[in-house]
């Protein structure tokens, strides 16, 4: 058994009954995801598995064998940020920067829903592609919570920097 974190192989965790995110943070000394409520109703610790978003606090680490996760330390590379982290910064989609991690984690992975066709609450044909309004993002990003209010200009954020993703 191994994983794949930010595309490296690792081993498994010793015990099989830890979380996702105590092995991302603890183990593999990777702090980018936080731990929030840890009963996953904030979403700070969203990371991607195979591109799809999950909350890690409600995962187990072995849940997750020979699949590929990715964490905020894996967004982007070694040109630089990922179009999505310099949005944040040019729109002031943080103040703390708590929940950045897992609101820039789940805006890549609701983008791929988007583009896969998944509706959510407020898509109003779900025979057509949803068209990505303000109310439309709120409500996929609505899973992530942010104490500190920035949420416009984490709207403005994802919109900005996934424009052609949520367009395609």
């Amino acid at each position: 058994m191994s994983l794949v974190i930010n595309g490296t192989a690792v081993a498994p965790p010793a015990d099989p009954r830890v979380s996702l995110l105590d092995y991302l943070r603890e183990e593999l000394a990777l702090p980018g995801t936080k731990k929030g409520c840890n009963q996953g109703a904030c979403g700070a610790c969203t990371v991607l598995a195979d591109g799809e978003r999950i909350l890690s606090c409600l995962a187990l680490a072995v849940q997750y064998d020979g699949r590929a996760i990715t964490t905020i330390e894996g967004i982007g590379g070694e040109d630089g940020l990922h179009p999505l982290q310099a949005a944040f910064i040019e729109h002031d989609g943080f103040q703390c920067g708590y929940c950045t991690p897992g609101q820039i984690c789940s805006a890549i992975g609701m983008a791929s829903e988007a583009r896969r066709g998944v509706p959510s609450n407020v898509t109003a044909d779900l025979t057509a592609d949803a068209t990505m309004t303000r109310e439309e993002l709120q409500e996929r990003m609505s899973g992530n919570l942010c104490r500190c209010g920035a949420h416009n200009g984490i709207i403005d954020a994802i919109r900005d920097g996934l424009g052609q993703e949520l367009a395609a």
